[in-house]
């Protein structure tokens, strides 16, 4: 891997861990009206809503990583890093979004998606970790007949 798709992977990283997360709680975002619809799209439904789509695409990029470290040992494997950078950002947004919340689940806070997106993000970077330590190993040679 090129010092520049390990730059490029590192800025997302940042990106996705300190200016999306801090954004709700530093704006103060998260706050609550007392009536909410079951189907009321609140500040805190929406985060873990897109916390869940982060973990999402680490789970799917971490899968990626696995079958492609699976066909090719040794081959040069971008779906790992990409599938670490979402499954952490996933983790830490929807950690953030517990951490907020007030009430329980059905009072708007988001809390259930935000759990969901924590255990989605931690399985992706759990998939995308072995995808990687998978496609560290030297290739075996097998002898052609």
């Amino acid at each position: 891997m090129s010092v520049r798709s390990v730059l490029a992977t590192s800025a997302l990283v940042l990106l996705a861990v300190s200016v999306l997360p801090a954004t709700p709680a530093a704006a103060g975002l998260v706050v609550q009206q007392t009536d909410v619809d079951a189907y009321t799209l609140t500040s805190g439904r929406l985060w873990s809503s897109v916390a869940i789509v982060l973990g999402l695409v680490g789970v799917v990029s971490g899968g990626l990583g696995l079958a492609r470290s699976a066909t090719r040992a040794g081959a040069r494997n971008r779906w790992p890093f990409v599938g670490l950078a979402a499954g952490l950002a996933g983790a830490v947004v929807g950690g953030l979004v517990v951490a907020a919340a007030d009430g329980g689940p059905g009072t708007g806070y988001g809390i259930v998606g935000g759990w969901l997106a924590l255990a989605i993000g931690l399985i992706g970077l759990a998939l995308s970790g072995l995808a990687l330590a998978r496609s560290r190993r030297a290739p075996t040679v097998t002898p052609r007949p």
